[in-house]
């Protein structure tokens, strides 16, 4: 019983602190969003506007996986390690976290977003940004295995999320949102594979060389 009312009053208090911060953090969201729509950038709209569209489906991004395949050693590694992680992090974005979340889409038409910006408004729901989860995961995957693509590919993973709120189909939490998750998903993509690969060096290493025999224990 006890613990039951303790439930509720620490409900209650986090409700009470959490309610507002939400709000606020809404409010500096649409803020935001209303900002970069208000903005006239018209040498950067056709060029953004063009890369939001390439994004769609992650093509970019398993486009350079791909690439990268056909490289040597690490190079094939980081492929294959970057389109691992852009599969992941395109799932958990697009299946599991628009489905909990649901967010609506922005009111690009009430922003006057320019119409020159426009590409097609998606019908799924806004948060997070599944365009952004795959580039940042791409990023994290191959940067970590080749640190001399990691400033390139996170250059373009935060102007493939820049352009989802410049073209007025995400608000910039979405887009932070994803961010962050499509990094996680790459670390334990990358976690995942290291113990892949230490499980299948050990027994290699533990096996006693050609011609050695075994010892029974005296």
């Amino acid at each position: 019983m006890t613990g039951r009312v303790t439930g509720r009053v620490t409900g209650r208090l986090v409700g009470r602190v959490a309610g507002p911060v939400l709000h606020d953090l809404a409010a500096l969201d649409g803020a935001v969003y209303a900002a970069v729509a208000a903005t006239d950038t018209p040498t950067l709209d056709a060029g953004l506007r063009a890369l939001s569209r390439a994004a769609d489906h992650s093509k970019i991004n398993f486009s350079i996986a791909a690439a990268l395949t056909l490289g040597p050693g690490r190079w094939r590694r980081a492929g294959q390690a970057g389109a691992a992680s852009v599969a992941v992090a395109s799932f958990t974005a697009n299946v599991l976290g628009k489905h909990l979340v649901r967010r609506p889409r922005p009111d690009r038409e009430a922003a006057r977003v320019v119409v020159n910006r426009h590409v097609p408004m998606p019908v799924s729901a806004s948060f997070p940004s599944g365009h952004t989860a795959s580039a940042f995961a791409l990023a994290t995957a191959v940067g970590t295995l080749l640190p001399a693509a990691a400033t390139p590919l996170t250059l373009l993973a935060c102007t493939v999320g820049y352009s989802r709120v410049h073209t007025g189909v995400h608000y910039p939490g979405d887009v932070l949102a994803g961010a962050l998750l499509g990094s996680a998903c790459a670390g334990v993509v990358l976690a995942v594979g290291q113990r892949w690969v230490a499980r299948q060096v050990s027994p290699v290493a533990d096996a006693p060389p050609c011609g050695a025999r075994a010892t029974r224990p005296g």
